[in-house]
């Protein structure tokens, strides 16, 4: 028999209307979509709203008020950051604005490229080291002699036996940062290949590239995704530094390092030749690592905030 609660319903003899009990659990609110989790992560939104900004600059270089960065006017050198030279010109007249604008699609596209080639194939070498036992020695063994050598000492071999030029350049990094990415990923393998599901997969005749793709890739996107932020910011420093020691991509292209390997014997009387490109690269190097920095507690299960 139903009894109805209404205020206008008679209640029988003996009957009472229960109060409304109070709710034990507190209501969860989730924010969905991006604008909830860059508000749930603000790291993450300021290092990405500062790599877009660059990024467009990069794109949108021609339509920014530059000039030819490669024009030359000697009787308009060395000039100081001014209405008509907003951050000046070089010892051979160079507009160093137009080039420092420039320079960033160079910076950004050697980054962005490195980050992803290495961890393709870091991803693919980490996967069968960690997963196949007997690969595992003698793949990490290759892998430890590359990393027993500085990053750039090695960039700057691979460039001495090719010519100076942007994928050159490129290749010659990629190949430096790839023993990282396959250790991380070889690490991440090893703890989840004890897994009981991964146990549960080998005893079922599941094959080993099947259990590779199902139940290990899966789970090592998002260490390597952090970790293809840090490559990247890595890979943009490593770029300035052949350019600087004239390693790196021909002194025709505008890139950051060639503005202040050409403006360092100035240093002391111009120094903004290479104070604007510097600041550039800076800003662009610390927008990748807060953009990693926070891809880092926001994929990780145990920086969360709450439900």
């Amino acid at each position: 028999m139903t009894v109805s609660t209404s205020k206008t319903a008679r209640l029988p003899s003996g009957f009472v209307v229960a109060p409304q009990l109070p709710d034990l659990l507190v209501s969860v609110k989730v924010r969905r979509g991006v604008l909830g989790f860059l508000r749930n992560h603000p790291t993450v939104a300021i290092g990405g709203a500062l790599l877009l900004c660059l990024v467009l600059v990069g794109i949108l270089a021609p339509h920014l008020g530059t000039v030819d960065p490669t024009a030359l006017a000697p009787a308009k050198r060395t000039r100081a950051p001014s209405a008509d030279f907003w951050f000046g010109t070089d010892a051979l007249g160079r507009d160093i604005y137009s080039r420092v604008l420039y320079g960033a699609r160079v910076s950004l596209i050697v980054g962005l490229s490195v980050a992803l080639f290495a961890s393709l194939a870091g991803l693919a070498i980490g996967l069968v080291s960690g997963f196949v036992r007997w690969a595992d020695g003698i793949v990490m063994r290759f892998m430890d002699g590359l990393m027993s050598i500085p990053p750039i000492l090695l960039a700057v071999a691979l460039m001495a036996l090719t010519r100076g030029s942007v994928g050159n350049v490129i290749l010659a990094i990629t190949v430096a940062e790839i023993p990282r990415v396959s250790r991380l990923v070889r690490s991440v393998v090893l703890s989840l290949r004890e897994q009981p599901y991964v146990d549960a997969a080998v005893a079922s005749g599941t094959r080993t590239p099947m259990i590779i793709l199902r139940h290990i890739l899966p789970n090592t996107l998002a260490p390597m995704l952090v970790q293809a932020t840090y490559i990247c910011a890595s890979a943009m420093i490593v770029e300035s530094i052949l350019s600087f020691i004239g390693a790196g991509t021909p002194p025709t292209i505008p890139s950051w390092g060639n503005i202040m390997a050409e403006g360092r014997a100035l240093w002391q009387v111009k120094p903004f030749i290479v104070f604007f490109p510097a600041a550039f690269l800076s800003v662009t190097v610390l927008a990748v690592n807060l953009l990693g920095d926070g891809l880092r507690d926001a994929l990780d299960p145990r920086m969360a905030k709450g439900l």
